[in-house]
C-alpha cells in the first residue's frame, strides 16, 4: 500500500499541473447534463487519472464524475473499486480562488482505504491509507502525520463550511441539535474535510447532496487522522445512485440532516 500511495501522489500532481496549464487563462466553461459546470481543465485531469490507473491497477474499475456513471446491475458485486473526481470545486477553479482539488480514493469493502487530495495552486497534497493514517505535504518537504479529535459535542466548536454553499440557517440547524458553533472557517471543494483532519476545525457539517466522487478521498484522510484506529464517518460507497444526503463529520453521534 506504501509503494500504491506515492504513486497515487504523483498521479494527482501530475493532474493538477496540467489543471494549471489551463488555471491563469480565461477559463471556457461548459454545461454538463445536469447543469453543473465543465471545463477544459476537468477533462485534462481525467484522462490523465483514468489512464494511469488503468497502468497501476488495471483489474481494479474505476469511477470518474468525466466517465460517467456504470449500472448499478454491474458494479454491484464489486469488491473494490477506484472513485475520482478529477477536479472538485470547478466553481472555484472557475472563481481562480485557488480552492480546488484532486480527488483520487480506492475503496474495498464499502471503505476508503486509500485517499489523495491535492491542492495545485497551493502545492499541498494530503493523503491517507487504512495501515499508515493521515499526512500532509507542502510541495516536496518531507510528508508530517496529521491528527484530529473527535468532538464529544458540549463544548464550543468551530465549523468548516462551503465557500459557495455556507449559510446562517446550517449553523442556526446545528445550534437546534445541541451544538454550539462559535467560529466558522470557509473552505471550497474537498478541503473541509482536510481542515478537520488537521485540527483546523472541529465540524464539517453539510446539508445538501453529493456524489461519493466529491468525499471519498477527503472523508478518507478525516478518517484515518485518528490517533488509533479510525474516526466513524456517516458516509457509504457504492450506493445505485452514488448520492449522499447531508452529513456531518467530527462529532461524536449520529446526526442527519
Amino acid at each position: 500500500m506504501a509503494v500504491m500511495v506515492e504513486e497515487i501522489v504523483k498521479v494527482a500532481k501530475r493532474a493538477g499541473e496540467a489543471m494549471l496549464e489551463f488555471y491563469n487563462d480565461d477559463v471556457e466553461v461548459m454545461q454538463k447534463d445536469d447543469d453543473s459546470p465543465l471545463t477544459k481543465a476537468d477533462l485534462a485531469a481525467h484522462h490523465i487519472i483514468v489512464e494511469a490507473l488503468a497502468e497501476i491497477d488495471p483489474d481494479t474499475p474505476v469511477i470518474s464524475e468525466e466517465s460517467g456513471i456504470p449500472e448499478y446491475e454491474d458494479r454491484k458485486n464489486w469488491e473494490s473499486f477506484w472513485i475520482v473526481d478529477p477536479l472538485d470545486g470547478t466553481k472555484e477553479f472557475i472563481k481562480k480562488n485557488g480552492e480546488f482539488t484532486v480527488n483520487i480514493a480506492l475503496i474495498d469493502q464499502g471503505t476508503p482505504v486509500l485517499g489523495v487530495v491535492y491542492v495545485p495552486d497551493k502545492q499541498t497534497t494530503y493523503y491517507a491509507t487504512k495501515e499508515e493514517g493521515a499526512f500532509k505535504q507542502l510541495a516536496d518537504e518531507k510528508p508530517e502525520r496529521i491528527y484530529s479529535k473527535l468532538s464529544d459535542g458540549k463544548s464550543e466548536l468551530t465549523a468548516v463550511q462551503s465557500r459557495s454553499h455556507g449559510s446562517n440557517s446550517l449553523i442556526k440547524e446545528l445550534e437546534e441539535k445541541g451544538l454550539t458553533v462559535t467560529k466558522t472557517v470557509p473552505a471550497g471543494s474537498s478541503i473541509k474535510f482536510c481542515l478537520v483532519a488537521e485540527g483546523e476545525a472541529d465540524i464539517y457539517p453539510r446539508m445538501g447532496p453529493t456524489m461519493e466522487w466529491d468525499v471519498a478521498a477527503g472523508d478518507c484522510v478525516y478518517r484515518y487522522s485518528a490517533r488509533e484506529g479510525a474516526h466513524p464517518s456517516p458516509l457509504t460507497y457504492n450506493k445505485p445512485d452514488l448520492k449522499n444526503t447531508g452529513f456531518l463529520i467530527g462529532v461524536e453521534g449520529d446526526f442527519k440532516f
